[in-house]
């Protein structure tokens, strides 16, 4: 056989015959397909893994069309979890509000110094849950249905319902029917005003009130009454400026709050920051003595004011 002639007439382009790897000689061997450029990296037929217009780019973009869906998916159930998320706080702050401690807005100066107008209070609604009663010097809030205002026709039930979650939240003023007050006198004892002095007393008792706003007097409308056992009568720190249970001395129930409606104990300013503080508690009732087993044979009397 002429070899040299096999020799002459090798394409000149072509590589050199590889020399074989005894260690990959497995009795298969790589094989250029027709077409293809030698040594391009890619698949046996030249092309790149995963482009488009091969079968594997169609399963990538298949790939990242689902990518995109389970991410669209992600995003829905991340909004459904938020929402749910808000609506469980919600609850649970209205469930902490009618049980634990609820918020409160004061829209008067009635109760100044103490407690200032756009000040969030916290009532404590447990301090009278467990046998406990308002004592004398409590700052209280209660429902003055009743006693400080007449029954009214219910109105829209959506329009209030949607106020009293506001108002529980403390974003809303409270009720019309909503008061804070500090407590005076409990039921039993006797209240007088005012002495020589000008100062209440409470079961024969002078009271120094230093909770009260510089300048005012303790009343200037005097009375005599003695409060009725489960009742309370209260009054504002800034008398001069409160409607309290002295207007109401010539209206049924003489002014007096029924224990069973005081929603709770102010214990706490939470807003604005700069007023963030307890209620203070004052001593001033400290040296009272409890009314007598008999009671005073003192009815109620007195005059209000407008």
């Amino acid at each position: 056989m002429d070899t040299e002639a096999q020799h002459t007439e090798r394409d000149p382009s072509s590589p050199a015959d590889p020399q074989p790897d005894p260690a990959a000689d497995d009795g298969s061997r790589s094989v250029r397909v027709s077409g293809a450029p030698a040594g391009e990296p890619g698949t046996p037929d030249g092309s790149e893994a995963g482009t488009p217009g091969s079968e594997d780019g169609r399963d990538d973009d298949r790939g990242h069309d689902g990518d995109g869906d389970r991410d669209g998916a992600g995003r829905g159930p991340s909004w459904r979890r938020t929402g749910l998320t808000g609506a469980a706080c919600v609850v649970f702050l209205l469930l902490l509000s009618h049980f634990v401690a609820q918020p409160f807005l004061i829209p008067s100066g009635s109760m100044e110094p103490t407690l200032q107008v756009g000040d969030r209070i916290l009532v404590n609604k447990l301090a009278y849950r467990f046998g406990s009663e308002p004592r004398r010097g409590d700052v209280v809030v209660f429902d003055g249905t009743g006693s400080f205002v007449q029954e009214e026709p219910a109105g829209n039930p959506v329009t209030g319902l949607l106020h009293d979650a506001a108002a529980a939240l403390g974003l809303a003023a409270p009720d019309e029917t909503d008061f804070v007050k500090r407590v005076v006198g409990v039921g039993g004892d006797r209240v007088v005003c005012c002495d020589r002095d000008g100062r209440i007393t409470v079961n024969g008792t002078r009271v120094q009130e230093p909770y009260l706003t510089p300048g005012d007097r303790p009343s200037e409308v005097p009375f005599d009454i003695v409060v009725p056992p489960g009742t309370l009568w209260v009054m504002g720190d800034h008398r001069s400026q409160s409607s309290d249970s002295r207007d109401h001395l010539g209206s049924p129930g003489g002014g007096m709050v029924p224990v069973d409606k005081v929603v709770g104990r102010a214990d706490w300013i939470a807003w604005p920051f700069g007023r963030w503080t307890t209620v203070t508690e004052t001593d001033a009732y400290d040296s009272v003595p409890a009314p007598p087993s008999g009671g005073h044979g003192v009815g109620p009397r007195g005059s209000g004011h407008g």
